[in-house]
């Protein structure tokens, strides 16, 4: 599904600032993957979600998504295929807008212009329904405004928003770093069951090491802008959580 061939990035190349933030990176990430990214700062995690997301573009080397030569295509272009949530709850969402104002809004995301999605009772009851699933009582609630909400509600709910236009892809950039422990944990939660729901191909950045022993069923580590270690579903289910905290020793 996403295929990263010989990626380098290097910021204010020639000049005494000069950083490679990746370096020469292979990867290929199946549908339906679930893979944790882990790395000390400044080892590459963000500059590669970035990269797949089209935020930034790779100084050398190809991207495909589905086949589909797209190392040049910006952001809003590749916006068909992907969602990013990031780490800021207050993001991604507009604070004085009612939920259910939010939810049509994350509805029309890649939608043409022309097209209108209007908040009619079939798509309350589709809203409702979806935030059920989250089991935080948050269904009846609709009409709140989305800034009136907990970081930790806020953030769930922009999950969610992910899947009410076409996703395939799901990049998750330290969701649950501003947030409090059982905050955190409510969004982990709700992360894994749509993840799981919607069949979504999902990377997940995170400085939390518990978090990255206990989700996902793929690992990355990333050590100065390169693939330092990567561990399918088999290797990752016997590391023991000791062993990571060694790799940063």
């Amino acid at each position: 599904m996403i295929e990263l061939s010989h990626i380098t990035k290097v910021f204010n190349r020639g000049q005494a600032n000069e950083v490679a933030a990746l370096q020469d990176v292979n990867l290929q990430i199946g549908e339906g993957e679930f893979v944790v990214l882990v790395g000390a700062n400044g080892s590459g995690k963000t500059t590669l979600l970035n990269i797949i997301a089209g935020a930034e573009f790779p100084s050398e080397g190809a991207i495909q998504i589905h086949g589909e030569e797209v190392t040049r295509v910006p952001e809003h272009k590749r916006s068909r295929w992907m969602a990013r949530v990031f780490q800021n709850p207050l993001g991604g969402t507009a604070p004085e807008l009612s939920i259910l104002s939010n939810f049509r809004l994350a509805a029309l995301r890649t939608s043409r212009k022309k097209l209108v999605i209007g908040i009619n009772e079939a798509f309350k009851a589709s809203v409702r329904e979806k935030i059920a699933g989250l089991d935080m009582g948050l269904e009846n609630k609709l009409s709140q405004p989305m800034g009136s909400l907990s970081g930790g509600q806020r953030q769930a709910l922009t999950l969610l928003m992910s899947t009410m236009d076409h996703t395939d892809i799901l990049l998750l950039d330290e969701p649950t770093a501003a947030l409090d422990p059982r905050s955190a944990e409510i969004v982990m939660q709700a992360a894994q069951k749509i993840i799981q729901d919607y069949g979504l191909t999902t990377l997940f950045i995170t400085h939390n090491l518990r978090d990255a022993h206990r989700y996902g069923n793929r690992l990355i580590h990333m050590v100065e802008g390169r693939v330092a270690r990567d561990l399918n579903a088999e290797a990752k289910s016997k590391l023991k959580l000791q062993e990571m905290y060694e790799w940063f020793e």
